[in-house]
Order: structure tokens, then C-alpha cells, then sequence
């Protein structure tokens, strides 16, 4: 099995810019940022997509973005929340992760 790269990153093994962390989760910048504010927030716990996920853990997720969205002043005009759920669903890192974006205008449908 391959290192997880999101793992790599929680054992600090990996570089990555946080912006948030606690006990359970980490967000950090996007190192292939779509817009002007791109980051991801994770568990810091290994879970693959979003299928294996509670929504405990996707409740407190969503929570952590929306505030890092307020703190980074793209709230009020608007981010996009994106999780991509296996390959055809765009999933390039089976780390479960939510992209937040803002910055600019997005377009629907977005691909």
C-alpha cells in the first residue's frame, strides 16, 4: 500500500502550510490552489471518502471550513465546499478532504 500524502502531512512527515489544527482535524493550504483562497480541511484520522464517514465527522468538518471561510474574509461574497468521491468523482487523494475556494466567481455546472 501507498503512503497517504493527507497522513504524511498529520504525522508532519510532509510539508504543507497549516492554517488550523486540533486534536482531530488539520486544514492547510492547497498546493495546486484553483483560486484564491483554496484549502482543504481533513481528519486527522485515516478515512478514505466520504461513504466512510459519520456525520459527526463531516458535521465538524464543515464547521472548521465555514469558519476558516469567515476568518480568511471570503464568507461574505461567497466559497464553494467541494468533496469528490472516488475516481470518477474526481478523488485524486483517498484521504477524505473538503476543498474550500473563494476569491472569485465560479461557474455551474463546474465540470
Amino acid at each position: 500500500m501507498n503512503p497517504c500524502l493527507f497522513c504524511e502531512i498529520v504525522s508532519k512527515n510532509a510539508k504543507s502550510e497549516i492554517i488550523y489544527e486540533d486534536d482531530h482535524f488539520l486544514a492547510f493550504e492547497d498546493i495546486h490552489s484553483q483560486a484564491p483562497i483554496h484549502f482543504l480541511v481533513i481528519p486527522k484520522k485515516h478515512i478514505e471518502t466520504i461513504l466512510d464517514a459519520d456525520a459527526d465527522i463531516l458535521g465538524k468538518m464543515l464547521a472548521i471550513a465555514t469558519d476558516l471561510a469567515k476568518k480568511k474574509d471570503i464568507a461574505a461574497n461567497g466559497f464553494r465546499l467541494v468533496i469528490n468521491c472516488n475516481r470518477h468523482g474526481g478523488q485524486s487523494v483517498y484521504h477524505l478532504h473538503v476543498h474550500v475556494m473563494g476569491g472569485r466567481w465560479f461557474t455551474w455546472p463546474p465540470g
